[in-house]
């Protein structure tokens, strides 16, 4: 049995399937690793655009980046050892809900990067890293042009259509309309290049109205 098991670990080797750990080998890897993470890092903290920016989460990105590069070459140099770390990674469980779905995706980017690295497929790493955050970049400053954001106004049903006058000259879309004995509240989207309170200053302003808000709307909740 010895001598099967050794002889197949020989035909690997032979093979050139298994690789060589050098500590250079090793240096470049987590190099190339933390270089990458260190743009998804940057990427995410500067270009963000939900509703709460999480620094446990963005190192958290740059953490599986490495932890996932320090897997992939165990893996490599040693077919024993990926046994047995696929039967211990295949019982952990993660607990945390994910709030936005970017969030899933620059996991996968993480984790795609520490595969990559500790392959030893360093050009393939900085050149998909570098091609996502372009894509990734220009997609936000695209959104700059138009914002949503949502109109709360709580108001007396004598101010019904003084509300509706004033909503005339503005680009919305109803999204909910409450009618109570205490009162009315209409909650509406407005899309405008960015937030003012002029709007809000003249629904106070009418009589009959207790409350104007005004909210911008990312879409995680």
């Amino acid at each position: 049995m010895k001598s099967l098991i050794n002889a197949f670990k020989d035909s690997l080797a032979a093979s050139g399937l298994l690789l060589d750990l050098t500590p250079q080998y090793i240096f470049v890897c987590i190099s190339i690793a933390l270089l990458c993470g260190l743009v998804i890092y940057a990427v995410y903290r500067i270009f963000y655009r939900g509703s709460c920016y999480s620094e446990n989460f963005n190192l958290l990105l740059l953490m599986t980046t490495l932890i996932t590069t320090f897997i992939i070459m165990t893996i490599s140099a040693n077919i024993v050892l990926s046994l047995g770390m696929v039967g211990s990674l295949s019982i952990i469980r993660f607990r945390s809900a994910v709030k936005d779905p970017l969030d899933v995706g620059f996991l996968f980017w993480s984790v795609a990067i520490g595969i990559t690295c500790g392959a030893g497929l360093y050009q393939i790493a900085l050149l998909c890293t570098v091609f996502i955050a372009i894509i990734y970049i220009l997609s936000v400053l695209l959104r700059f042009g138009a914002k949503r954001f949502l109109l709360v106004v709580k108001y007396d049903a004598s101010a019904k259509e003084a509300v509706a006058q004033a909503l005339a000259g503005v680009r919305h879309t109803l999204k909910n309309s409450i009618s109570s004995q205490s009162g009315n509240e209409l909650t509406v989207q407005i899309h405008a290049k960015k937030k003012s309170t002029a709007l809000t200053e003249q629904l106070t302003a009418i009589q009959g109205v207790t409350s104007a808000m005004l909210i911008e709307y990312t879409g995680d909740n």
